[in-house]
Formats: C-alpha cells, structure tokens, sequence
C-alpha cells in the first residue's frame, strides 16, 4: 500500500467534484435546503402547541398538492430528459414536428400521471390517516391547476437550459423545486419567514396556493386574492418560459448542436 496512491485517488476525487454541480449541490445545496425547511417547520410547530389536528391536516394537505407541483414540473422535464438519454431527440426535430406540438404533448403525459398520483396519494391519505383532500371542495380545482401551470412552467424553463447547454445541467430537474420549497410557506405560515424571504415568497404562485389552502382548511372561506394573485404571476411565468425556450431552440438549431445535445 502505498500514500502516494491513496493521494492520487483522493485529488481525483477533488477535482472531479470541484466542477461538478451535481457533487457541489450534494455538498451544500441539500443540506442547506433540508436545514432550512426543517427549522422553519420547528418553528412553525412550535407556536401552535396544542393544536396538533389543525398541524396534521395542514401538512397532509401540503405534502399531496406539494407532489402535484413537484411532479408536474419533473414529468415535463424527465419526458425531455428521456428523450436525450436515448439519443431519440434528432430523429423527433428531423421529422415535421414542431416544438409546439412536441411541449404540449409532454405536458398532456404529465397530465394524466399527475391524476393518477393525485388520486392515489388522496386515497392513501384517507385510508391511513382519515384525510379528505376532496374535502376542500370547489377549492381544490384552482389550486390544483395553478400548481400544474407553475411546474410546467418550471419544467420547460429547465427544458429550455438542458437544450442548449447539454445534460450537465440535469440536476435542475430534481433540485430547482427544492429551492423552492423553504420560501413558498408549503409546510407553514409565511408570517414564519424572515422578512427578506417573504418578500422573495410574494413573487411565487405557490405560496398563494398553499396560503389559499391553509385558509380553506382553517376558516372554510375561499381565498379569492390568493387565487387571482397566483393565477396572475403564472400567466407571466408561463409566457416567460414559453418565450425562453423558443428562444433556446432557435438558437440551438441555428448552432447545429441538436444532435450535440447529450
């Protein structure tokens, strides 16, 4: 056995890791994220002792539309992925489809995997812990849909870097919506975040859901503001990514790096 060696493996492993995001983020990234959620929910939990039903309701809530958010962000993003990891990606834009036709395509298959998560997760909920989801009514429809426009939204915004900066960029698709979701109030109030922080929160459609859920849940009144709030920053969200990835796949095919993309 000899040092020398051991030191060779070991800066081998450092600067490997050194440029790469995915190794960096496990390093700092996660473990960030994971503190923060964790201590604002210790927080949150804290304040309302002895109310534990209304603290179980909340979170059960926001874990099942929480996951509508996450998946629909990550079945338009993974659907692309799949496409690069099986090199099928230049042989679907040498054929007459159009970007278009092929977005909305896999926003329909993330539809339809969405409703069956859903559905599935709701029955789980009620079958262990007596948790009605349906309970929220007519309310459940707008905040189910502004999730799944947010995560698209998010989705072919990630879409969009992936393309025109190859697979290095991946990780987003299983991280970004983790940044995402100490600042949106998921788990908790947003009166629990920092000043700075709610500021950032005011500026995502989920936080309005989630508070719009809360509401619901503790008050049985619909919370029109958050609604329309939330409805409206999508509609900029979504036109925004709309327009990025355009101008992406523009600019990759004028490039010539779509058979490149890998």
């Amino acid at each position: 056995m000899k040092l020398h060696r051991i030191n060779a493996i070991i800066l081998h492993y450092w600067y490997h890791s050194k440029r790469s995001l995915p190794r960096m983020m496990d390093i700092i990234y996660w473990p960030s994220v994971e503190l923060i959620l964790w201590g604002f929910l210790s927080m949150y939990l804290g304040k309302i002792q002895g109310d534990t039903a209304n603290a179980a309701t909340f979170l059960l809530g926001a874990v099942i539309l929480w996951n509508v958010f996450r998946r629909s962000q990550q079945d338009v993003t993974i659907a692309f992925l799949e496409d690069i990891w099986y090199r099928n990606l230049l042989n679907l834009f040498v054929s007459p489809l159009k970007i278009s036709e092929y977005v909305i395509g896999g926003i329909i298959v993330a539809i339809i995997k969405n409703a069956f998560v859903f559905v599935y997760m709701s029955i789980l909920a009620f079958l262990f812990y007596k948790f009605q989801i349906f309970g929220l009514g007519f309310s459940l429809i707008p905040f189910f849909l502004n999730l799944l426009i947010f995560g698209w939204a998010i989705g072919i915004f990630i879409s969009a870097i992936i393309f025109r900066y190859g697979t290095e960029t991946q990780i987003l698709a299983f991280s970004l919506a983790f940044l995402l979701q100490p600042i949106s109030a998921v788990f908790y109030p947003l009166s629990v975040l920092p000043p700075v922080l709610q500021h950032i929160a005011a500026l995502l459609p989920l936080t309005y859901v989630f508070e719009g859920m809360r509401s619901v849940l503790a008050q049985g009144v619909f919370p029109w503001f958050h609604f329309w709030y939330a409805t409206a920053l999508n509609i900029v969200y979504m036109i925004f990514a709309a327009l990025f990835y355009a101008h992406l796949f523009k600019k990759v095919r004028q490039l010539g790096l779509i058979s490149k993309v890998e």
